[in-house]
């Protein structure tokens, strides 16, 4: 919500989904034309107010704040790189994109992607999930945001954030690895343990361009996957359940490949050998069947997305079973397990070295340097010295304890140390 006054200044009233930014974001999200140099400029000058103080670029906004800024900078602006304008869907691409939605509400969507359909535009990528979100965004003024993504060869359920506040919470669930998601896939062959993980770390391949990926032990990141063995067909091909726990490029494909068992229709990274004869579709046999990932209200977004046709006719033609899929359990994700936890764990180590440096400092600072006497220089050399015995006065019933004499050794008894008996 805006207002401008005779002299151009404009104000706006900072929206609930905007709650918690950062005032140079919410330019970048609002007043794109307005760089960063121009918002420095408008704060060290004055010009720029938040509830009539002076802001900063880096000041935090809350929700119901009014922000004042200045009039546009037209100068500026046309120097500045044009923004580029999307062009208008079509009804059928509108009605398309609609198809695809499984699951709405407030905070989210999720699609189910067909195979064939990038999620982002690229080089000669002109049709793409991200091209079709004006149609999608329903009551909103603003359009869903992408946080994750799919291959473009990829099926299955896509996540989508319908407000800013969203994209951050799910983003933030993505990358300390709470979300879950759950994928289908056909292999080639068996692999002969039927419940197994798969540790290894997955880097760009030299003289690809970096559009093919593969495994690298010395400078890879690392990269775990679960799979589960559902049903088999014979010693030919297996379906499997995969579940990533990270999300490195071409994961799954690069890790079934590894082991020998390359996903069906993945020629990619399982060459000719990928693909298996008969009435199977030379389509790649890889869905996101399932996702599951904390909603910011609280409960759980839990999602399946159905087969797509090449997949569902492999699938009967196999005599597989869906439902055998869909009965597997999935497991929670350890908290010790995710990024937050690990980031915790680390964080108490390095607590824990604190204190023991900090200790060492204190017991080497305890022992002079330059000793002041026999004892002390005995200590230093590492002997041990044997400790006197405190003499300690005797006390008797009904009277006061004498006053030592200055020159006189009180009398007494002798009463070893604990331990020195």
């Amino acid at each position: 919500m805006s207002k401008n006054d005779e002299n151009g200044i404009r104000q706006f009233v900072v929206a609930p989904d905007d709650d918690g930014i950062r005032l140079d974001r919410w330019f970048k999200r609002h007043l794109p034309d307005a760089s960063f140099n121009i918002v420095s400029r408008w704060a060290r000058t004055g010009q720029l107010r938040v509830d009539g103080k002076r802001a900063a670029p880096g000041d935090r906004l809350l929700a119901g704040q009014t922000l004042r800024v200045p009039p546009a900078d037209t100068s500026a602006s046309s120097s500045a790189r044009p923004v580029r304008k999307r062009r208008a869907l079509t009804e059928d691409e509108m009605e398309f994109a609609l198809s695809m939605v499984i699951h709405k509400d407030d905070s989210a969507l999720v699609i189910n992607k067909p195979a064939g359909l990038a999620t982002q535009g690229g080089t000669k990528t002109e049709n793409h999930v991200d091209g079709l979100l004006d149609a999608l965004g329903f009551e909103l003024d603003s359009r869903p945001k992408l946080v994750h993504r799919l291959d473009k060869d990829t099926s299955g359920a896509l996540l989508l954030a319908r407000t800013s506040r969203s994209a951050g919470h799910f983003a933030k669930a993505f990358s300390s690895r709470t979300a879950r998601k759950v994928y289908w896939a056909l292999v080639v062959g068996v692999p002969d343990i039927a419940d197994g993980f798969i540790d290894l770390p997955i880097g760009k391949q030299p003289g690809s361009g970096g559009e093919k990926m593969h495994i690298d032990e010395k400078d890879g990141q690392s990269a775990r996957t679960r799979y589960r063995i559902v049903e088999r067909a014979g010693n030919a091909t297996a379906w499997v359940e995969l579940q990533p726990y990270t999300g490195r490029t071409h994961q799954l494909r690069v890790h079934m490949a590894a082991i020998g068992h390359p996903i069906v229709g993945d020629g990619k990274y399982g060459g000719k050998d990928a693909f298996l004869t008969g009435t199977i579709s030379r389509k790649m046999h890889l869905h996101a069947r399932r996702i599951r990932i904390d909603h910011p209200s609280g409960h759980q977004i839990d999602v399946r997305a159905d087969l797509p046709p090449h997949m569902a006719a492999s699938f009967d033609d196999l005599g597989f079973d869906i439902e055998m899929g869909d009965a597997l359990v999935l497991d929670a994700p350890k908290f010790s397990e995710t990024a937050e936890g690990k980031k915790r764990v680390a964080a108490n180590i390095a607590k824990s070295a604190r204190k023991e440096r900090k200790g060492e400092r204190r017991s080497r600072g305890s022992v002079s340097d330059k000793p002041k006497d026999k004892k002390r220089s005995q200590m230093a050399a590492g002997k041990k010295i044997a400790a006197k015995k405190p003499v300690i006065k005797k006390a008797v019933a009904g009277k006061a304890p004498a006053k030592r004499a200055p020159a006189q050794k009180p009398a007494g008894k002798k009463v070893a140390p604990r331990g020195k008996a």
